[in-house]
């Protein structure tokens, strides 16, 4: 039974692959189920809270929802609701939560039911405050949603490979953070036109822009300090997140280096077009591809 509703989950992560390396052969062939498990978990969890069709109360009982199950799962319970998938989804994250959490809880920060609740309970409380929270007052709290909704995918990664510490885990946040922020830097004009902004607010009036200016779809003079303000804060912490791939070993040192290649060479787009979102939204093609494995594998050359 855990191994169908491990290949649930896989294929669940196959056919929306996004941010995390679930089919990547880089990873550890060991640990792809139990990251095929948090991603689908995480990735249901996600659709409960797009706006859609549903209303706010109805997208936050979903994922109270979704809470308490993780909390049975953890406590080793899984009950069965009839949805198939969802169902499959707690049978491998029960398992995933079992192996992955054995002598978890002796390293710093971890709650009593230990590191991978800790940090999908995180996930979670990052996915209501998208349903509630449109606007963020200053970068403290920004960092504050950085640290639920993207640090949790780089320690996740690190506890299941057996890489978690606390050295690791700082590099990972870091890294983590500056991925998520340049996310939202790139879909700026996405985020406005949905009626989200995650600029913190206190750089908008530091630097006299007015949000309302987005509304002409043209960056001004003062949103471009803005954005170069916020852009420089990302590049400081992709530099702080650097080393993180020395603290694992075999081919995932090579997908952290990639990932951390992708996210900087996104970021430069952005500095190269002054952030003009408005015109064209900066991306990574397949033409990059060659550059980035060149630069993953002479990574000590690098600066």
């Amino acid at each position: 039974m855990t191994s169908q509703a491990y290949a649930v989950c896989l294929e669940l992560a196959r056919s929306h692959y996004e941010n995390f390396p679930v089919a990547s052969w880089l990873m550890p062939k060991a640990a792809r189920p139990h990251i095929a498990a948090i991603y689908a978990f995480a990735r249901i969890a996600d659709d409960f809270a797009d706006e859609g069709t549903r209303s706010a109360s109805e997208r936050i009982a979903l994922l109270d929802g979704w809470q308490h199950r993780l909390d049975e799962a953890a406590d080793g319970r899984v009950a069965t609701t009839g949805e198939s998938q969802h169902d499959a989804v707690f049978v491998a994250l029960a398992a995933t939560l079992a192996a992955v959490n054995v002598g978890a809880p002796t390293l710093p920060g971890f709650q009593a039911r230990g590191g991978l609740h800790a940090l999908l309970a995180d996930l979670l409380s990052a996915f209501r405050q998208d349903v509630t929270t449109t606007r963020y007052d200053t970068w403290d709290d920004v960092l504050d949603y950085c640290r639920r909704s993207a640090n949790p995918v780089g320690r996740l990664l690190l506890l299941v490979t057996g890489h978690a510490g606390p050295a690791a885990n700082t590099k990972s946040d870091a890294v983590c953070t500056a991925l998520q922020l340049t996310n939202f830097w790139q879909d700026l004009a996405v985020d406005w036109s949905r009626g989200r902004l995650y600029v913190p607010l206190e750089i908008v009036r530091a630097h006299g822009a007015e949000p309302a200016d987005l509304d002409r779809g043209v960056l001004s003079p003062a949103w471009r300090e803005v954005m170069r303000d916020v852009g420089g804060r990302t590049r400081q912490l992709f530099d702080a997140g650097r080393k993180v791939p020395d603290h694992v070993t075999g081919r995932l040192k090579l997908e952290l280096r990639v990932t951390w290649l992708g996210g900087s060479r996104i970021l430069d787009r952005l500095v190269e077009a002054d952030y003009d979102v408005f015109s064209r939204r900066p991306t990574l093609s397949r033409r990059d591809a060659p550059g980035i494995l060149m630069d993953a594998v002479t990574w000590r050359a690098r600066r």
